[in-house]
């Protein structure tokens, strides 16, 4: 069916409406593009489709620096301009709001801020993650493409970091080279850098069991002179892994970068922000909103290594930090060290029943996808605290928590500023500021 793409929904595809006007998602489609496309699936509200022909391209569509646009699953959207981009996703941000939050459109325009950003649309990411494929009895890593089932080999990936461009490519043939020989069991690579601190890790995941460390170290120190070169061993069923331990085989045994005026260490397991320029936009939102006095008391709940602990601390009397990642709570205790402060109580253990019961003045909360559980609302809303900054990574569960907050009657939205750590996809961050109503 012939198509025009109105619009970029929250995922990788464009939106358009048949003759009909039924809905059609439209795989490798950017808004304004006029295409043919093959209906791939039909359901009673949508239909799924993928472009066979462009045969009218937008005055929104660029050639990406990577040819894999649409085939690896990292850049769906690589073929929009940064300008379409950004709009699509403050677009999506006030769709959401609108649909889930069920806030007035007067309301949303009085909330949302103008999604920010930092410099580099490419070559911004600090990690990337290689998979392991065999192909004709050769093994080989590569990258996960749109269908997951699938590994692309690739020489380089133009959203990593523009300071190592060959390290992709040098990773990958020093593994293939030596699990050509043997099984080294790997499920995954990861390959941290960072431009500030000249830091580049290897992490190698696999199965606890035996491993030629000696002869994985010296392979890839030769091929990429890494700082730090490590073994994350995992256990348990592959749905559900847990790590059991990390080993380092050569360097540092960790990964450092330097962040906010700060410098954070990091285990290889460990979560961090991967645009790491765009994330000291998420530590300045954070803090303009809590605007935390020297006095004050601050709670960080799903802390990690400490992103915003760290500054935190730097302005407040005390922090009460609760994370339930064993590796990244330890990570965090080890980076409050590193910067020598001893204002903060780092909790282990879930956000509900570890949550602190300090009389706060601030709060900040970085939860997962899944949003906040209705019982950490309850207790955020039965607080002091009176400002609350909401880091949020979907737009969804973020609208569908401040309706929540708002029905409580406790908290009232100041604002919501999406900031764009990942361009080139449809993700975006939101830091919202809610204070005392």
């Amino acid at each position: 069916m012939k198509l025009t793409v109105d619009s970029m929904t929250y995922g990788p595809d464009g939106l358009a409406r048949a003759e009909d006007g039924k809905a059609v998602f439209v795989s490798g489609g950017v808004a304004g593009d006029v295409v043919e496309a093959d209906v791939v699936s039909t359901g009673s509200s949508f239909d799924r489709a993928v472009v066979s022909e462009i045969l009218e391209p937008s005055n929104q569509r660029v050639q990406a620096p990577c040819p894999f646009v649409g085939i690896c699953g990292g850049c769906p959207w690589g073929n929009l301009s940064m300008d379409a981009q950004r709009a699509a996703k403050e677009g999506n941000l006030r769709s959401t709001l609108r649909r889930i939050g069920r806030f007035s459109d007067e309301e949303i325009d009085a909330i949302v801020k103008p999604i920010r950003h930092a410099k580099d649309a490419w070559g911004y990411r600090n990690k990337v993650e290689l998979a392991p494929s065999w192909d004709n009895n050769r093994f080989r890593l590569g990258m996960h493409g749109v269908d997951p089932d699938q590994i692309i080999k690739v020489d380089s990936c133009p959203l990593f970091e523009k300071k190592y461009p060959r390290a992709v490519k040098a990773v990958a043939g020093a593994l293939s080279y030596l699990g050509n020989s043997r099984d080294l069991g790997l499920e995954r690579v990861g390959i941290r850098a960072s431009r500030r601190t000249k830091a580049l890790e290897i992490a190698l995941w696999t199965p606890t069991g035996a491993f030629p460390r000696a002869q994985v170290s010296r392979v890839l120190t030769d091929a990429v002179h890494p700082t730090s070169v490590v073994r994350v061993m995992s256990k348990g069923d592959r749905r559900a892994r847990k790590v059991a331990g990390v080993e380092a085989l050569a360097g540092e045994g960790s990964w450092t970068e330097k962040i906010a005026d700060g410098e954070m260490r990091l285990s290889a397991p460990s979560f961090f922000q991967v645009n790491t320029a765009a994330a000291e936009i998420l530590i300045e939102l954070v803090m303009d909103a809590l605007d935390p006095g020297a006095d004050d008391v601050a709670i960080d709940l799903y802390c990690g290594a400490g992103t915003f602990t760290l500054p935190l601390a730097r302005r407040c009397a005390y922090v009460a930090a609760v994370e339930a990642y064993g590796p990244a709570i330890r990570d965090l205790r080890r980076n409050l060290e590193i910067a020598r402060l001893d204002n903060v109580d780092p909790i282990g253990g879930d956000a509900v029943r570890e949550f602190p019961d300090e009389d706060a003045d601030v709060l900040v909360v970085d939860p997962p996808r899944a949003g906040l559980d209705p019982a950490a609302i309850d207790l955020i809303a039965g607080t002091s605290v009176r400002d609350v900054a909401y880091v949020s990574c979907d737009p969804a569960t973020l609208a569908r928590d401040l309706r929540r907050f708002l029905d409580e009657g406790t908290f009232k939205v100041v604002s919501a500023t999406p900031v764009d750590l990942f361009p080139q996809t449809f993700h975006c961050e939101t830091v919202a500021h809610l204070t005392r109503a």
